[in-house]
């Protein structure tokens, strides 16, 4: 069983979910195959090759597993407004939502890594207000969500982080 299989269940371990519980530093990174190599390549090159990936701009994204308490770290293509990073949980126009999503809104304490920079952050789903302000500049930077949000019945969530104080 891959790591992040044990978390798609539903119940919670809320001693798991304490942010000091989750080693951080040791994540468990996608099934292999390409986001395996492009979460990889990210890290152990600070960044410098993967930040960048198809034109638009990555962060690294680890969450806590809504179940275990294990890391579990993920690339995203994000925006930015003011320090507020924006991501999408289309998963890839899945019915489902995104692990990672399902994650955060469990234990909305991460780690982004943007470039060389990590950093604690909290996360939340955008407002409906939000997500009609930030929507445009998601489907700037990827078109293809367009198409992805046609391709579900859900709603794909912008979720935005900003630094921990």
């Amino acid at each position: 069983m891959h790591p992040t299989d044990r978390d798609r269940a539903t119940d919670l371990d809320h001693d798991a979910l304490r942010p000091s519980a989750t080693d951080w530093d040791h994540p468990a990174d996608p099934h292999p195959g390409w986001q395996r190599d492009h979460v990889t390549t990210y890290a152990a090159t600070a960044g410098t090759d993967g930040h960048i990936w198809h034109g638009v701009p990555t962060l690294l994204l680890t969450t806590a597993g809504r179940v275990t308490g294990r890391a579990y770290r993920t690339a995203l293509i994000y925006g930015e407004d003011e320090g507020v990073y924006i991501t999408a949980a289309s998963g890839g126009s899945s019915a489902d939502h995104p692990d990672w999503y399902r994650n955060l809104l469990a234990c909305p304490e991460v780690r982004l890594q943007i470039g060389a920079d990590v950093f604690a952050a909290k996360g939340r789903p955008a407002t409906a207000d939000e997500r009609d302000t930030y929507w445009g500049i998601m489907t700037g930077l990827w078109p293809a969500y367009e198409d992805e949000q046609e391709r579900t019945e859900r709603e794909i969530p912008l979720v935005l982080f900003e630094r921990a104080q």
